[in-house]
């Protein structure tokens, strides 16, 4: 089959990532579950009207983007959320020497609120709705280096109730999925300087003032929606931010 454009009239972007765009939508609208098997290649490539080839290279995206694992001899699936996953692909907090590690989770905080102008606007809800806010302190080598500030819609989170999240057998991602049927599949962060106020100095056992890093996220689903607003203070004395960015052909 040849999907190439009408001659003199070249897409507006590539067949292969029209196709990621069109597969996305499909995944996000649920019909292909995280943990289940995509289609073959080739009734994909029938049910879009394109080349094996194009579907081959949309799917080497969305592996390369960890939306989709391949197993050798089973075929494609949709990505699940793992420790691992976890690790590394939205923890980006490392030691100055030594390997990356898993932090120790310890829940401060949980309360149930209305939501602000900065909260709704990041969870794309309307300032006055309920939210449910998260303070968690994360622990490398036993010692206390980020402090998390999560804010969640709580229509989104029907029926989420503390102990559920303090009892949560994996990690929070892995909640959302399995319990929410919500995927966090990409996340937009910016950093900036901070310092430690009275809240959190005594939390990362610092003085008040020490000069921290701060990461705003923002979590996205497959479907584009933000379910997560996070923001992490991170003692960067014996830490600092990493992140492996590929920029890709």
């Amino acid at each position: 089959m040849s999907d190439a454009p009408p001659p003199g009239r070249p897409p507006a972007v590539p067949l292969y990532r029209d196709l990621v765009r069109q597969l996305v939508a499909t995944l996000g609208a649920g019909e292909w579950k995280p943990g289940e098997a995509i289609p073959a290649e080739r009734r994909l490539a029938e049910r879009y009207g394109v080349s094996i080839g194009t579907v081959r290279k949309a799917i080497d995206t969305l592996v390369d983007a960890n939306v989709l694992l391949r197993q050798q001899g089973r075929g494609t699936f949709v990505a699940t959320h793992t420790r691992d996953r976890m690790l590394f692909q939205f923890f980006h907090i490392v030691p100055e020497r030594g390997p990356k590690a898993y932090p120790v989770v310890k829940l401060v905080a949980w309360s149930r609120g209305k939501a602000d102008r900065k909260e709704a606007e990041a969870l794309a809800v309307v300032p006055g709705d309920a939210v449910i806010r998260i303070r968690n302190l994360l622990e490398l080598d036993g010692q206390p280096i980020i402090v998390d500030d999560i804010a969640i819609a709580a229509a989104r989170f029907p029926g989420l109730t503390e102990r559920q999240f303090r009892e949560r057998p994996s990690t929070i991602y892995s909640l959302y999925e399995d319990a929410f049927g919500l995927s966090v599949v990409r996340a937009r962060e910016r950093l900036r300087a901070d310092t430690a106020d009275a809240e959190i100095a005594p939390l990362l056992a610092v003085p008040r003032g020490t000069p921290l890093l701060a990461i705003r996220r923002i979590a996205h689903t497959l479907a584009g929606d933000p379910i997560e607003l996070r923001l992490s203070r991170v003692n960067t004395a014996r830490h600092e931010y990493f992140a492996d960015i590929d920029g890709g052909p």
